[in-house]
């Protein structure tokens, strides 16, 4: 699955020895979509790709993730596992929005007044049975 957004959040690195006595590390993050009602996406990246993928507040993203859910004690739990960040392009000029960069703006789209008409007027080639 894939999603565009803003990182708006660095959460951290965490890191710690598995039971079988594995190390092990992740790195979060969250993501804001740039909808008109955006959503917050919190997602981690783990192990190597830890490390691969370092991005910063403000950076627009596509994310390549996973959605996986488990039980644990009779509650259910989802996490969403990021496996590749790109560079998110702006829709219609081709940039990358970075840090400094302000959000894409559209402009509102313009309305013309219709005329009212007269309802009590019938049209003589009117077909309709009411």
């Amino acid at each position: 699955m894939e999603i565009i957004g803003k990182i708006i959040h660095d959460l951290g690195e965490t890191s710690g020895t598995s039971k079988a006595g594995r190390e092990w590390k992740k790195h979060e993050y969250v993501l804001e979509t740039q909808e008109s009602y955006p959503k917050k996406v919190h997602f981690d990246f783990f192990g190597e790709r830890a490390d691969q993928y370092k991005l910063a507040a403000g950076q627009m993203i596509k994310l390549s993730f996973d959605i996986d859910s488990r039980e644990y004690n009779g509650r259910w739990f989802t996490s969403i596992s990021g496996w590749k960040a790109e560079p998110a392009t702006v829709e219609g000029t081709g940039s990358t929005n970075g840090p400094l960069d302000p959000p894409a703006t559209t402009k509102a789209p313009e309305f013309q007044a219709v005329p009212p008409t007269d309802l009590n007027q019938s049209e003589p080639n009117d077909d309709l049975p009411f």
